[in-house]
């Protein structure tokens, strides 16, 4: 048996070189990976098709910034994949067939322009869903299915309607950037634990009465860059006045009565949902508005001034200069009026008359004020100079 044993020992020798480069080449040769690889990014690789040599066990796999078209049923043995980044590929449906394991599914960039039910049917275990940047015009949800889904991000697509069927357990609805002009009532009343709710940049004019009243948990919503009907005094009252009441905090506004409104204060940047599609303020009217039938900014100036005086929404003294208040409590009326660079400005609008108009009225406003202000300080400038004069003259 001893002469045996040193061609016992090159055999194994052999087969551990053979394993051992195996092992070596578990990671694919364009991607990169780590935590025993677990973790494989592919991303900007010009990758058409799936990489070969993928190990059984990956947790996380980062295929975005590729050329992708298609992965139907080609993920499904991964059994624990948790997070899968197909985002800026070239797919045109969602990838059938993907792990029920997953956590964290990021699709955005593509060329989706439909979801259907039973893409996401099965997927128990998801927690975020991101499809926005896409081309979707609909999305059809199961009662009941997603019962871990928390954020769902839609934003930069081409909805009409605001999706019906939601996921009961959202906390995070990112619907900004689309050309949302309704949302049918009792489409909401099944969010109880909706937080964030981002509706800013779409086409509203008006809002059925209570639409928002269900969503019990809401502390975040933004309805800023909205053509809303401002001259439509029943159906706009009704939602300032909620927007006022509410205990959630309102960016944005409807018809420009301020920037924040509701009761609740801004939840803090970097909460634990949040997308990065929603960087600054909603600008009360987008320059995309002035070329589709919007309010312009002069028409929104007098729209706001004459309903504002109607509907008395804004305590009296309101009505003032540039700046958020001043020392006898008097807050700004602020217009947002977007640039073609997103940058934020502030016009006050105080009378009814257009843009030029009121801008007169405010500069006469402040030289008024500034008077007042140099009024003082003249009257002592006198009173030492007679006092010097007086006492000059008694000398001589």
């Amino acid at each position: 048996m001893l002469p045996h044993a040193p061609l016992a020992c090159l055999f194994l020798l052999l087969l551990l070189g053979v394993l051992g480069g195996m092992v070596l080449s578990i990671c694919p040769a364009v991607c990169s990976c780590s935590r025993g690889h677990r973790v494989v990014d592919c991303s900007s690789r010009h990758l058409s098709q799936l990489p070969p040599g993928l190990q059984h066990n990956i947790h996380f796999l980062n295929l975005s910034h590729n050329s992708l078209c298609g992965l139907d049923d080609q993920l499904s043995h991964y059994a624990h994949l948790r997070t899968l980044d197909l985002s800026y590929n070239l797919l045109g449906r969602f990838p059938s067939g993907l792990p029920r394991a997953l956590w964290d599914i990021r699709a955005a960039g593509n060329q989706l322009r439909a979801l259907d039910k039973n893409d996401t049917a099965y997927h128990w275990n998801l927690r975020v869903l991101d499809l926005s940047a896409n081309e979707l015009e609909r999305v059809v949800f199961i009662n009941n299915t997603l019962p871990s889904l928390h954020a769902l991000n839609l934003s930069h697509n081409r909805f009409w309607t605001v999706p019906t069927n939601m996921p009961h357990n959202l906390e995070m609805v990112d619907l900004a950037h689309n050309y949302l002009v309704q949302i049918l009532l009792g489409s909401l009343d099944r969010l109880p634990r909706l937080r964030r709710f981002y509706l800013h940049a779409n086409r509203f004019s008006w809002v059925p009465e209570g639409v928002f009243d269900r969503l019990e948990g809401l502390e975040f919503l933004t309805l800023g860059d909205n053509p809303w009907a401002c001259e439509e005094e029943e159906n706009i009252t009704r939602l300032l006045l909620w927007a006022k009441q509410t205990r959630a905090a309102v960016l944005g506004c409807p018809c420009y009565t301020r920037p924040t409104c509701g009761q609740a204060h801004l939840a803090t940047p970097g909460g634990e949902w949040h997308f990065t599609s929603y960087t600054e303020p909603p600008l009360g009217a987008d320059a995309r508005e002035l070329g589709r039938g919007g309010l312009t900014p002069d028409r929104a100036a007098v729209v706001t001034s004459g309903y504002l005086a109607k509907s008395a929404l804004l305590e009296p003294g309101t009505h003032g200069d540039r700046g958020s208040a001043n020392s006898s409590g008097d807050q700004t009326l602020f217009v947002f009026i977007s640039t073609p660079l997103h940058g934020l400005s502030t016009r006050t609008s105080t009378t009814g008359q257009p843009h030029s108009a009121a801008k007169k009225k405010n500069t006469g406003s402040t030289q008024n004020r500034s008077h007042g202000v140099h009024t003082p300080i003249l009257y002592s400038v006198v009173t030492w100079n007679l006092l010097v004069t007086v006492t000059a003259f008694k000398a001589f």
